[in-house]
């Protein structure tokens, strides 16, 4: 028997994984499978499964009237099954859509069944848009369905152009193999391979596949081991501390790992954690933070000795002595695989040979334009080469996101010196044999809407192959592993009619890590506990001491139970303190951890020992939970109850299993607060527990404790709770019964001319009682009822400043009816803030985890409950910032962000324009001309609006500036030049955008950027002279202008120019037409975007609807 310490509120382990929390929808929800994670049986064994594909066609689909709707029985050999829909969403705005065990209720007890399965709904009109999700699964009587709960968007289902509703039929198939049953908690990864997976914290496969790719190239292993930390760091807080200790963990540890102390210390919460991402976004953003930690530190420089290659971009011109080259460094290099069979394929695309002639000939400096070739070379490769295969494409017909699912292959070894170095630039050095091996593929499983991410690595480059499938490590044979990951299709046979299909792999290569064979002694090299920290040695040593306790008890915890015993002294030391309703924290008393076969009076004197109260003088009371969710001693235990076990007793008082016990113990003191003899209780008494509450200082406390005859009256014993309050016998007290405090608040007023009997109290029930309220002063909480309401409303809010929105900056405990000057009053006295009415406010966003775009107005909102409340999620985050001047002056006034290039220095700044609502363009204007530097006291401004790098509107002179919004859109004032203030009927105001024409790429081939302008044309101008007005407007070296092409772009689409067209006619024919919109059609300046170090590809394949990857710390 183990006396214990009150635990830590909240207190929860580590590993514990995180799950999504979703309402019921009329019984057993579903189960989710947002991406295959650890609740699968890991690797599919290595007999051949049963297969088969069903289609279901669902007609009169969008008048379907029902949440749920089940498919027919399809049967597979012995197994039954069927397919689950909720055509307008289970609790999402998406179609959901699982696999259900069709005869489930029917199957004995304990069955199990394990299955690959793809599910699809058929693009009707083109079969290649068909979304389809992949996943697998052990089934069984509490997992009987699996599946997707936001397979895929409403919106674009019920589209009729998309193709998915033809004739308001939609046609759903799943393609199902059934493997014999496996029991995934039986099976032992550290036992069976040496290796131990990651655990899934809703959505983080793909962090988990790179953290074992990572983790398994040694040198990078051995670098973040060498990573300065400090001892009193702590791993949620620290990244280098946090990879540091996964990795500890995945090396020493014979369980699967957590990743929440990493994903902590990027700045994530449970939020970023159920948001899946591009798994090669993910490794940029992680080296380049991994980077920036190392600097000034002895392993500065890592990451780039490991992952940074270079290339030339280089223009030769045929005809003339002239080229042109840039040197770029890389960390990945992206592949293509539509169109190309194997990696090879990909890289003779890559450096492949554009010939410029024709109509896109080079502009060459000194020689104009030139037949030239464009093409990329390689300076050098790294020891380590990530190439990533470009598996999604954008669909410019179908204005959507696709995958490629085409075969493609990739050889162990990888000779990038073949054909006499073809790839290498003249500069390269060819004393470097560039023979790599494969060391991991990175695997995405599912279509473009989402899937799953599993690794299969060799760790020590040897013929053994692992799968690393989140917590599940498992063997795998090299050609079989090979031949699935290179995708594509293969014929199957659905082994009931024998007729042959063909079935989609959606599980393929996404990802490709080599090593080079020279840089293998290195890379490969020996990692040990001589590389790990010594303080983190004893940390994690420590962990797994504590860890391994718990294991024990977890153990032997069908032996145990907990028995918990609160007295007077936890009621006083609680009520007003922790507690306000009811009596008493149950976790924050004494706690005893017993056998369940102990004898109920040896635990007495247990008890005996620990609270020094004689057996003699305990009386136990058993606790019991009310209707009213209201928790109260019930009854004193029985002399024969008192002879039993403790585990009986435990059983006895409580219905649930593994809950604890929880007793009451009454004992009585003496004046000199020894024990004595507890009165005898007879069959009319009632034990009835007492606060006081003070109206004056709005404090409560316990006073206490008595039997009263439930005959008599509260008038007798009136004096007894003076005396037990300390006030005069005669004062006049009201009394009030605590009744519930859940949902609302129940706190009546008790009659004292009535029977306790008749007032319908009982054992356990709470009476509080205070001093009758005299005279008029107003208070906040004058008697019982209105203080318990108070309380009930408390909340801590958590803090934050508009400018560091993730981060808690202080609390405040706050109640939810709280005047808008209430809350703004403690916040301005909390940032020793004199007026607080310079408070300003912003709700917070529950889904999107942000501030609301808009600031809470001066008493715009009557309470601090409706500041919380986000349609039906209530908040306890509201964000402050404190102005220059009173909130309700600045909210008569209009605050502008105007972004003004000086005129001399040429750089740009953003000023801050206040002016009155009632204020016009004109107004801004005039008071940016008193705060900026300008070429000319006198020069006309205008007003811009740009977004994306087009300028959208210029404002006119007149218009209000309330209407303007410049929380999406940025505002740019400018010098009007003077060929612009006199138009004349031949010239022609046209938008020039600076573009990338990124042909090579799968996203949109026109991509804008830098900072757009205005620029005057003349009716009979040619390109020749207005190339000569940009240069020298924008200050462009030669060498660098004689780069750039000019081209008329019209809905996307690039008309390139030659020096002698004339500019107007185009411009001029869609103005004739009607057609012509400013921002659409303008004069494009394509060069390159100096500005990035790196390339962006990693964003470019994720879906519109994804949220970037982002590390905050």
């Amino acid at each position: 028997m183990t006396a214990m310490d009150p635990p830590a509120p909240n207190e929860q382990e580590d590993e514990d994984m995180l799950v999504p929390r979703s309402d019921l929808v009329e019984g057993p929800q579903p189960m989710e499978a947002p991406e295959a994670t650890g609740n699968t049986a890991g690797s599919q064994p290595e007999e051949d499964p049963q297969t088969a594909k069903f289609t279901w066609r669902v007609e009169n689909f969008s008048r379907l009237n029902v949440k749920k709707l089940y498919s027919g029985i399809y049967e597979l050999g012995d197994y039954k099954w069927r397919i689950l829909i909720f055509p307008k969403g289970n609790n999402a705005d998406y179609l959901s859509m699982y696999l259900d065990v069709g005869d489930s209720t029917t199957l004995p007890y304990g069955w199990t069944r394990y299955a690959h399965f793809s599910l699809a709904v058929v693009n009707q009109v083109h079969s290649k848009y068909s979304v389809r999700k992949e996943t697998q699964h052990q089934f069984n009587a509490r997992e009987n369905d699996w599946g997707f709960t936001s397979f895929m968007p409403l919106s674009e289902l019920y589209d009729p152009s998309r193709g998915y509703l033809v004739n308001d039929t939609c046609v759903v198939e799943a393609e199902v193999a059934v493997y014999k049953a496996m029991d995934p908690w039986l099976y032992d990864s550290k036992k069976e391979t040496g290796f131990v997976g990651l655990k899934n914290q809703g959505a983080t496969c793909y962090m988990n596949s790179l953290l074992q790719t990572l983790y398994h190239i040694p040198y990078f292993r051995k670098v973040v081991y060498h990573m300065p930390t400090n001892v009193n760091d702590m791993p949620s807080a620290s990244i280098p501390l946090a990879l540091q200790s996964l990795f500890y963990k995945l090396q020493y540890s014979d369980n699967s790992v957590a990743t929440k102390e990493l994903t902590k210390s990027f700045g994530w919460d449970t939020y970023d954690a159920f948001l899946q991402h591009d798994v090669q976004e993910l490794n940029r953003v992680l080296c380049e933070k991994l980077e920036e930690k190392m600097k000034r530190t002895v392993v500065e420089g890592a990451i780039q000795q490991l992952f940074e290659g270079h290339h030339i971009n280089y223009i030769d011109c045929i005809n003339v002595d002239y080229k042109s080259s840039r040197k770029e460094s890389f960390y990945d290099l992206q592949l293509d695989v539509k169109g190309c069979r194997d990696v090879y394929a990909s890289f003779d695309k890559y450096v492949e040979v554009e010939h410029l002639d024709g109509d896109n000939k080079y502009h060459a400096e000194q020689y104009g334009l030139q037949d030239a070739k464009k093409g990329v070379l390689f300076v050098d490769f790294p020891p380590v080469l990530q190439l990533h295969l470009k598996r999604f494409e954008y669909d410019f017909v179908r204005d959507i996101m696709v995958k490629i699912n085409d075969r493609y292959e990739f050889p162990l070894q990888l000779d990038l010196d073949r054909d006499n170095g073809k790839y290498l630039s003249p500069e390269a050095d060819r004393r470097v044999r560039n023979l790599y091996t494969l060391h991991s593929v990175l695997v995405h499983s599912g279509g473009v809407h989402g899937g799953h991410y599993y690794a299969f690595i060799r760790p020590t480059l040897s013929s053994q192959w692992y799968k690393f499938d989140d917590e599940r490590v498992t063997k795998e044979d090299m050609n079989k592993a090979l031949e699935e990951l290179y995708g594509g299709e293969e014929e199957t046979n659905p082994g009931i009619n024998n007729t042959p299909f063909r079935f989609t792999k959606h599980s393929n290569a996404y990802m490709l890590v080599y090593i080079r064979e020279s840089d293998k002694h290195k890379i490969m090299c020996n990692v040990d506990e001589k590389d790990i920290a010594e303080h983190l040695r004893e940390r994690l040593k420590r962990e797994q001491e504590e860890k391994e306790q718990k294991k024990k008890e977890k153990a032997e915890a069908h032996l145990y139970t907990v028995v918990k015993v609160a007295c007077d002294e936890d009621f006083a030391w609680q009520i007003g303190r922790d507690v306000f309703f009811d009596l008493v924290d149950h976790d924050k008393v004494r706690s005893f951890r017993v056998q369940k076969l102990m004898p109920f009076n040896n635990f007495k004197e247990e008890v005996a020992k620990e609270f020094g109260v004689p057996v003699q003088f305990q009386r136990f009371w058993l606790w019991a939970k009310r209707q009213n969710h209201t928790y109260r001693p019930n009854r004193p235990l029985t002399h024969l109850e008192e002879s039993q076990t403790v585990g009986y007793l435990r059983d006895l008082s409580n219905k649930v299993q593994n809950a604890e016990l929880r007793l009451f113990l009454e004992l009585e003191l003496g004046l000199d607060l020894r024990p004595i003899p507890l009165p005898v209780r007879t069959t009319d008494d009632i034990l009835l527990f007492f606060k006081l509450y003070d109206p004056e200082k709005e404090e409560l406390r316990y006073a206490g404790r008595l039997f009263v005859n439930g005959t008599g009256k509260p008038a007798d014993i009136l004096t007894k709770l003076n005396e037990m309050a300390g006030y005069a016998s005669d004062e006049e007290i009201e009394l009030y019964e605590e009744i519930k405090f859940e949902p609302t608040v129940m706190c009546e007023h008790i009659d004292k001319r009535s029977t306790f009997r008749s007032s319908q109290l009982e054992d356990g029930d709470i009476v509080c009682f205070q001093k009758s309220v005299q005279g008029s002063k107003r208070r906040r909480c004058p008697d019982v009822p209105s203080f318990f309401e108070y309380r009930h409303n408390l909340q801590v809010i958590h803090f934050r400043s508009l400018e560091k929105p993730k981060e808690d900056e202080f609390c405040l405990q706050l109640s939810k009816l709280d005047t808008y000057d209430e809350v703004v009053g403690r916040v301005a006295h909390q940032l020793g803030v004199d007026d607080p009415s310079k408070i300003r406010l912003t709700s917070h966003n529950s889904y999107s985890q942000q501030p609301k775009p808009n600031p809470i107005k001066y008493r715009g909102v009557d309470n601090l409950f409706d500041m919380l409340l986000h349609y039906n999620q209530t908040s306890d985050i509201l964000y402050y910032e404190i102005l220059d001047m009173p909130l309700p002056e600045l909210q008569g006034l209009r605050t502008l962000k105007v972004a003004f290039r000086h005129a001399t220095n040429n750089e740009m700044e953003i000023y801050n324009i206040r002016l009155p609502k009632e204020s016009t363009v004109a107004d801004v204007l005039s008071d940016l001309r008193m705060k900026a530097e300008l070429s000319h006291p006198n020069v006309e401004l205008r007003l811009l609006e740009v977004f994306t790098h087009r300028i959208y509107k210029i404002f006119p002179s007149s218009e209000n500036i309330e209407s303007i919004n410049d929380n999406y859109w940025t505002l740019r004032a400018e010098e009007i030049p003077e060929e612009e203030k006199n138009l004349g009927p031949h010239d022609f105001l046209i938008h020039v955008y600076h573009f990338m024409n990124e042909e090579n790429q799968n996203q949109m081939k026109i991509q804008n950027f830098g900072e757009p302008f205005l620029m005057v044309i003349r009716e009979d101008e040619i390109l020749a002279h207005v190339k000569i007005r940009v240069q020298k407007k924008l200050h462009v070296p030669d060498e660098e202008f004689s780069k750039w092409k000019f081209a008329f772009v019209a809905q996307g689409r690039a008309d390139y120019l030659q020096d002698s067209d004339i500019l107007f006619s185009h411009f001029q024919s869609l103005q004739r037409s009607g057609i012509y919109v400013a921002w659409e059609q303008y004069l494009g300046l394509e060069h390159s975007d100096n500005s990035p170090k790196r390339s962006i590809g990693a964003n470019q394949y994720r879906p519109s609807h994804e949220k970037a990857v982002k590390i905050y710390n």
